[in-house]
């Protein structure tokens, strides 16, 4: 069944991003590409996300200061394969690395008494929580059809913010200069992933 509310934001988001002259696009994806990038690294894209990238595939734009891609858009057909995992690890990988660093989340749970249950407790809670597919840099949105209209969430760490309502609102507010306007800051329903935002 087509998402028909999750494409047209989807295909709303691509056209302003084509407004906005930032980057470089590629022809969309097409189902069959969809398919192979879906079964390579075991996720579904949302609706939105899938419609946006249907209507083209954002490829190449100037690297941010202390990027830690050299391009900032994931480009699904192209990439190797272990950048993308890369990218798709992020979230994970990163909040590991602060429980690593003795940080801990209330987010996670009750802290262990020693490092290494704190990091294997995460671990565990981290492999039970929903998947989040980078859109752009470190910006992410929820995978599956079960997520749409959802905010894009920037995540450093469990340093986890929402930079836009919705896709194509992020689209606005990360290369238009749109302002913020309430609703402010917006529900955020993914479950784990929200315990982190105030």
């Amino acid at each position: 069944m087509i998402d028909t509310d999750g494409a047209r934001l989807g295909v709303e988001a691509a056209r302003r991003l084509a407004e906005a002259d930032c980057c470089e696009m590629a022809p969309g994806l097409g189902e069959e590409e969809f398919a192979r990038v879906e079964a390579t690294y075991g996720f579904e894209f949302s609706p939105e996300h899938r419609a946006f990238l249907a209507a083209g595939l954002p490829v190449k734009s100037p690297p941010e200061d202390g990027a830690t891609w050299e391009q900032p858009w994931p480009d699904w057909r192209h990439a190797d394969p272990d950048e993308l995992r890369d990218r798709l690890e992020w979230p994970v990988r990163e909040v590991l690395h602060e429980v690593e660093g003795g940080r801990w989340h209330p987010a996670l749970g009750e802290r262990p008494a020693t490092d290494e249950e704190a990091v294997d407790a995460a671990r565990a809670v981290l492999a039970r929580a929903p998947r989040l597919v980078p859109v752009y840099a470190h910006r992410f949105l929820p995978a599956g059809s079960g997520h749409r209209r959802h905010p894009v969430l920037s995540m450093w760490g469990t340093d986890i913010i929402c930079y836009g309502r919705d896709l194509a609102h992020y689209i606005d507010h990360e290369f238009g200069g749109a302002e913020v306007s309430p609703p402010w800051p917006p529900q955020v329903s993914v479950p784990f992933w929200s315990d982190f935002l105030d």
